[in-house]
C-alpha cells in the first residue's frame, strides 16, 4: 500500500449511542467540580452538553454522502453497530430497525463505494441496564462495549453475533472491525479472529504481526455519523477535499493492512 493512501472512516451508524450517551464537557475547574455540569439536566444543555442525544441519518442523506463520494471519486468504510439497544435492553438488528438506510449501504457497499465495518453488537455495556443516563454522572464509559472487566465469553458471544447480523444482511463477508470508544483488549482480538475479523482500525498503535491486524488510525481519517448530523452532509465534502488537497488517494480500511 503505497504511503499517500487514506481511509475514511465513518463511525456509530446504527449505535444506540446517539441517544442514550451523555455527558457534559469538563469545565475548567479544579477536580471533581470540573464534572459538575453532569449534575442532573445540566449536561443536556447545548453549551455544556459534549455528546448525545442526536439523530440517525437518514435515507436521502445516505444518498447525498454518496453522490459526493461518488462525484468526488473517493470511497468510505462505515463503521456499523450491528443491532440498536431498547431502553428495556432488547437488542433490534440494525437491518430491522433502519431498513431504508440498510438498503442504500448496501447496494453501495456492492457498487464498491462503501465497505460496511463490524462497530461492535451494542457499543455499550448492556448489563444491568448501564447505558442508560444517569441523574448524577456521565455514561460515556458504559458507552464502551469491550472492557477487560466484560466476560470474555461476552466478547466472544457480541461479535459472533454481530458479525452474523452484519453479513446475513450483505451476504458476503465483513472482514473490519472498529472497537467502539477504541477500546479492546487480547479477548476481543482472540474472539475477533474466531469471528473472521482481519483488520481493526482504532485509535491504538499498529501492532505488527498480529492476527487480526491492528493498523491503528495513522492513514485513518476517522469521524462520527454525528459530524454530518449536525455539520450537515457538507461537512463530508470539505473533509474529501482536503484529503486531496494533501495529495492522498481513497482506499478501504481493510486495504490499509495490504493483500490478504
Amino acid at each position: 500500500m503505497t504511503s499517500n493512501a487514506v481511509a475514511l472512516r465513518l463511525d456509530d451508524v446504527g449505535a444506540s449511542s446517539k441517544r442514550y450517551e451523555v455527558y457534559a464537557r469538563a469545565l475548567p475547574l479544579p477536580g471533581r467540580v470540573a464534572h459538575v455540569g453532569d449534575l442532573l439536566f445540566f449536561k443536556f444543555l447545548p453549551p455544556l452538553r459534549a455528546w448525545g442525544p442526536y439523530r440517525e441519518l437518514q435515507a436521502d442523506e445516505w444518498k447525498r454522502i454518496l453522490e459526493i463520494l461518488d462525484r468526488e471519486g473517493a470511497r468510505m468504510t462505515v463503521a456499523v453497530t450491528a443491532a440498536w439497544v431498547t431502553w428495556s435492553g432488547d437488542l433490534i438488528p440494525f437491518p430491522e430497525r433502519f431498513p431504508a438506510q440498510a438498503r442504500v449501504i448496501s447496494e453501495a457497499e456492492s457498487a464498491g463505494l462503501l465497505e460496511v465495518a463490524d462497530h461492535g453488537l451494542t457499543h455499550c455495556v448492556t448489563d444491568g441496564a448501564a447505558f442508560r443516563p444517569r441523574l448524577f454522572t456521565g455514561n460515556r464509559r458504559e458507552h464502551r462495549e469491550f472492557w477487560a472487566h466484560v466476560p470474555e465469553a461476552v466478547h466472544r458471544d457480541h461479535l459472533s453475533r454481530a458479525q452474523r447480523i452484519l453479513e446475513g444482511w450483505l451476504g458476503r463477508p465483513v472482514i473490519t472491525f472498529v472497537p467502539p470508544g477504541n477500546v479492546f483488549t487480547d479477548a476481543t482480538l482472540a474472539a475477533a479472529r474466531e469471528a473472521g475479523i482481519r483488520v481493526v482500525s482504532c485509535e491504538t498503535p499498529p501492532r505488527p504481526g498480529t492476527e487480526p491486524a491492528v493498523i491503528g488510525n495513522g492513514r485513518v481519517r476517522a469521524f462520527h455519523d454525528r459530524d454530518l448530523v449536525l455539520g450537515g452532509i457538507k461537512r463530508l465534502r470539505a473533509i474529501v477535499r482536503d484529503e486531496r488537497e494533501r495529495g492522498h488517494r481513497f482506499v478501504f480500511v481493510r486495504d490499509l493492512a495490504g493483500p490478504e
